[in-house]
């Protein structure tokens, strides 16, 4: 009888001092006089904190999708045969060698592989409603991560990105990828990666779908999914601020792209002042605008600097904050 006392005790005592995970759900032991963001999920290893996380029921992606994006999309659909073009395109090229690729090469992440990444992964998903995509860790010291595919999703890490880092840095980055997948680019997303990657590889004549390639850049097509491609970028780091929902989560991320190991001895006020200061000169200088379009137009992804500009933005005129209270 001692003993039952004494369990029901125990268990009365471990109720009390716990916490819920506020993103996985996992319920966590802690000290006595723990403190929010004291300590991290023994599952995700987010920070624990009592604050409630919001889960969109029926969250659409015109709610949040850059207005840019939109309208490069709308060009871009404009044009006709582009879809059937692409998804042959990626029949006889792209998923295929995607998915053996990676299967070959890459650690598939699952409950029992990294189940701290997959465990944010399910966060990303449930917090946008978006099915869990297959998810893989791919040695690259490249900073960077890839969403594809056409049947199924496809979501990469690379090394060099996981390495650099925290744990809410690496949310903000799974849930940019996932949001890839909830505004629907990820056909024209894989399409426009293949194309990069094939024009500028000597393989690019000889591979099947070489024709298609061919027709996609002489009728002005693959310029035009690239461009859109840029920004639809800015899309997905809304979708990560509806995760992480902390717009200084997705500021430090872009601290990091921008700065690299050095960002912990930058001033991260003084980041935020720069990206400021850009906008200003951007929407005021017409020469510096010039300069701007004309150096990101040969990236994959806008300048960090503009990233945050634009997530600065987002949250100042209030769409953010309308968001959260939908």
């Amino acid at each position: 009888m001692a003993k039952k006392e004494s369990d029901n005790q125990s268990a009365a005592i471990m109720e009390k001092y716990s916490v819920r995970c506020r993103y996985c759900g996992q319920k966590n032991s802690v000290k006595e006089d723990y403190k929010n963001n004291a300590a991290k999920c023994g599952r995700c290893k987010l920070p624990l904190s009592n604050e409630p996380h919001k889960k969109f029921a029926d969250l659409s992606k015109h709610d949040y999708v850059h207005p840019a994006d939109s309208k490069a999309l709308a060009a871009l659909k404009a044009i006709p045969g582009i879809d059937t073009a692409l998804k042959q395109l990626l029949k006889v090229t792209g998923e295929s060698a995607m998915r053996v690729s990676f299967m070959a090469s890459a650690v598939q992440i699952t409950p029992k592989q990294c189940p701290d990444l997959y465990a944010k992964l399910q966060v990303a998903c449930t917090t946008l409603g978006v099915d869990m995509p297959d998810f893989f860790l791919q040695q690259n010291p490249v900073v960077n991560a890839f969403t594809g595919g056409v049947d199924k999703a496809v979501i990469v890490l690379w090394t060099g990105l996981v390495e650099k880092l925290n744990e809410e840095e690496l949310l903000a980055v799974i849930a940019h990828e996932v949001g890839h997948i909830h505004a629907e680019h990820v056909l024209y997303l894989t399409a426009a990666r293949l194309i990069e990657a094939l024009m500028n590889a000597s393989v690019a004549a000889i591979v099947p779908g070489s024709d298609i390639i061919k027709f996609l850049v002489s009728a002005g097509i693959s310029s035009a999914l690239l461009a859109w491609a840029r920004r639809a970028e800015l899309s997905c780091d809304r979708a990560a601020l509806l995760v992480t929902q902390d717009p200084h989560i997705i500021g430090r991320t872009m601290m990091k792209l921008a700065g690299g190991t050095y960002a912990s001895k930058i001033d991260y006020d003084e980041f935020l002042n720069q990206a400021r200061d850009f906008q200003k000169n951007y929407d005021e200088n017409k020469l510096d605008r010039f300069w701007a379009d004309l150096l990101n137009a040969g990236l994959t992804h806008p300048f960090p600097i503009w990233r945050v500009s634009e997530i600065l933005k987002f949250v100042d005129s209030g769409q953010y904050n309308d968001l959260m209270r939908k």
